[in-house]
């Protein structure tokens, strides 16, 4: 793996290349991380009442990170899970690259991932990663939530925690069901080495690349990766997009049902932090596109309009039967049709 990609200089690339966060003093830094410390442990009993489950004692506690630290760990993650994808890619080979050319591709393709991380580290608030052969771990990004809620001109207090509730609700899917994280990380291993095309196939995917790639410029589809699939390919994302369809509507709803006893300013958030989506710049959107982040906001709304009416028919108790197994994880054709899950599930 580390012959076709150089994850060290992707990190170091990464870190250059990432914008400085907003303008704050050392000491509010300092004030900073210790109110996100405070309010992700305080997140923790409101969700777990919530949501009727609970992370088990052991599972680590919350870390607040910068944006370089962001891209190292996701750098490592991506190499674990990309590793044995890229095995079984240069298993197919009929020659390998020389040393020389494997040492540049390298670096060409590390600063490539590099470039792409850095993009994302100015995004994202906050991260369960899965950290695939290391240790999972719930990553909130200081200077993304300062960021944002300067941006949003809402209180810092109440963002802060409200984002530490969603991110809760991850952290307590992940620890109180043993079996998902592996389940998510095989599923997601498993289509990676299918998309990749073979020789043989090569010049047919391009052609699908000119096919597709106005339309998912235009927002529709979930991004670069989509426009390779085959139509099989196609059905396994779909099945993967619905499980995270699940597990980002059930973080909203969560977050915001223990918001209005705990973020006074909750409505106040939800709007703006909805409607500031659509004050983005064309080049960033594009980008959002290409990346499969738009289809990512869609998951949002999507899984939230689920969990909401599973749970208006059978109750919290009921929904929880999502996590019983593999098996009733909802499909893609039920996540606009909950009822079909609950005949289904609760026959």
């Amino acid at each position: 793996m580390t012959d076709y990609v150089d994850w060290s200089f992707a990190k170091t690339a990464g870190a250059r290349l990432a914008p400085a966060g907003p303008d704050v003093s050392a000491s509010e830094a300092q004030e900073v991380v210790a109110q996100v410390r405070e309010l992700a442990a305080a997140a923790v009993e409101p969700v777990a009442h919530t949501a009727q489950l609970r992370a088990p004692g052991d599972a680590p506690a919350p870390l607040v990170i910068d944006r370089p630290t962001w891209i190292g760990v996701n750098a490592d993650s991506m190499s674990a899970m990309l590793g044995p994808v890229v095995d079984r890619i240069t298993a197919r080979q009929k020659q390998a690259p020389g040393p020389v050319a494997q040492a540049v591709g390298g670096k060409i393709t590390g600063a490539e991932v590099g470039g792409l991380l850095a993009f994302l580290s100015t995004k994202v608030l906050g991260q369960y990663d899965l950290a695939p052969g290391g240790t999972p771990s719930l990553l909130l990004v200081a200077p993304n939530l300062v960021a944002t809620e300067r941006e949003l001109e809402v209180d810092s207090r109440d963002f802060r925690f409200w984002v530490c509730l969603h991110e809760e609700t991850h952290r307590v899917q992940f620890t109180a069901v043993p079996w998902l994280r592996d389940h998510m990380v095989e599923r997601a291993q498993s289509l990676a080495g299918d998309l990749v095309p073979d020789p043989d196939s090569l010049g047919q995917r391009l052609q699908q690349v000119a096919k597709e790639l106005p339309r998912v410029i235009s927002g529709e589809g979930q991004g670069l990766a989509e426009i390779f699939a085959t139509p099989e390919q196609r059905e396994q994302m779909a099945e993967i997009t619905a499980v995270m369809s699940l597990l980002e509507g059930h973080a909203d709803v969560v977050m915001d049902d223990v918001g209005p006893a705990h973020v006074p300013s909750v409505e106040e958030i939800r709007r703006k932090f909805e409607k500031r989506r659509d004050g983005l710049g064309s080049v960033d959107k594009v980008l959002r596109r290409l990346l499969g982040l738009e289809a990512k906001m869609r998951q949002y709304r999507d899984g939230a309009r689920f969990v909401r009416a599973v749970q208006d028919e059978v109750g919290v108790d009921g929904f929880n039967a999502v996590w019983t197994s593999p098996e009733t994880l909802p499909r893609a054709s039920e996540i606009s049709d909950p009822a079909a899950w609950v005949r289904r599930v609760h026959a």
